[in-house]
């Protein structure tokens, strides 16, 4: 029987999930279609829906994903009322009713295998294997200089330098987490500079693991960025072009100096162990650029310490958050277990069957 184990991409923002995207949207058999808001929101909120064993809380969850605007479900251009049916009629589990929009989008392009794509899916992968026990992890991996570099630039992302270092050390993070608990045969890690460089045999590696032909079109995907990736989605118009390698180390040029010795001061080590060479702008000193730049990193003197002790608070927020997060949902399986996950392929049929 062909695989047809849901795919999930994940990693930090502007680390190439969209450009894996559509590399794996470009394939014969896969559809991922464009970012959506509501699986995890539809996780989060899931009591307002009630026992989905009721038609009328399962309609009631569908009209909330194809009628918000917020759940962006009119990106994937399919037919809002055939959606509705199709979901009332399938299995009575949250897990299912989202894994029929992506089955139903796939099914636009006349493919088998379907998944998604959001870079969020990575510190919440705990969400994503509850609602699909039998999924396949893809992470895809970039030096974190030049995705905070990227993140510095995007209209969308004002948190700052702090939040944006955060994110991808929380990214590596789980990506090391879920190779641990998943193994080789339910998590792949991808370089983001291995992949431009030299796409198709990463690719080929790729689909090996999902269990695929390689397909040359893959490495072309371009070709199906128009469909795939929604116009006003400015920030990704280099997916429209070819694959290429020359953002590779912009960092350089788009970081000051004080802040290429502020992201190599606290991500130091995780960059070295993904292979990473630092600069060395922290050995070198950065008294003039860190001055320059203290209201960036911390007021007064001292900017690079100074900020090293603003990440630090700001990392360990977002670890409370987690262990936080973490503990309300063992809670809410314990008091609530009504069961999440989907019943739509083979291996998720064969779970859900009583056993004798």
């Amino acid at each position: 029987m062909d695989n047809d184990r849901p795919i999930f991409i994940a990693g930090c923002p502007r680390s190439g999930t969209t450009m894996l995207q559509l590399m794996l949207h470009a394939h014969p058999r896969i559809a991922i279609p464009p970012e959506t808001r509501f699986l995890l929101e539809g996780y989060r909120d899931r009591r307002r829906f009630g026992d989905l064993t009721a038609e009328s809380n399962r309609r009631a969850l569908a009209r909330w994903i194809v009628d918000t605007p917020a759940t962006r479900a009119h990106d994937l251009g399919l037919d809002p009322e055939a959606l509705v049916a199709e979901i009332v009629a399938g299995p009575p589990t949250l897990g299912s009713a989202v894994g029929i929009v992506f089955r139903a989008y796939a099914r636009r392009f006349g493919k088998p295998r379907w998944g998604d794509k959001r870079p969020a899916y990575v510190d919440n992968l705990d969400i994503v294997l509850r609602l699909f026990p039998d999924a396949q992890i893809i992470t895809i991996t970039r030096d974190g200089r030049d995705c905070v570099a990227s993140l510095k630039e995007m209209p969308w992302h004002r948190a700052g330098i702090f939040e944006s270092m955060s994110a991808w050390a929380r990214a590596v993070d789980r990506s090391r987490a879920a190779a641990r608990r998943l193994g080789p045969s339910g998590h792949h890690e991808i370089s983001y500079e291995r992949l431009v460089q030299e796409p198709e045999p990463v690719l080929r590696e790729l689909c090996d693991f999902l269990g695929e032909a390689y397909d040359p079109a893959m490495t072309e995907p371009a070709e199906v960025a128009k469909v795939a990736v929604p116009a006003d989605k400015t920030w990704h118009e280099r997916t429209h072009g070819a694959v290429s390698d020359d953002r590779v180390g912009t960092w350089r040029r788009r970081l000051e100096p004080a802040e290429v010795a502020l992201c190599e001061a606290v991500l130091g080590s995780r960059l070295v162990e993904r292979g990473y060479d630092l600069s060395g702008a922290r050995r070198a000193g950065i008294a003039g650029a860190a001055g320059r730049a203290s209201s960036l990193l911390a007021p007064g003197g001292g900017a690079l310490a100074g900020g090293r002790l603003r990440y630090a608070a700001v990392a360990g927020r977002h670890r409370l958050g987690r262990v936080r997060r973490a503990t309300q949902r063992g809670l809410e399986r314990v008091t609530r277990p009504r069961p999440v996950a989907a019943q739509l392929t083979s291996r998720e049929l064969a779970a859900a069957e009583p056993v004798d």
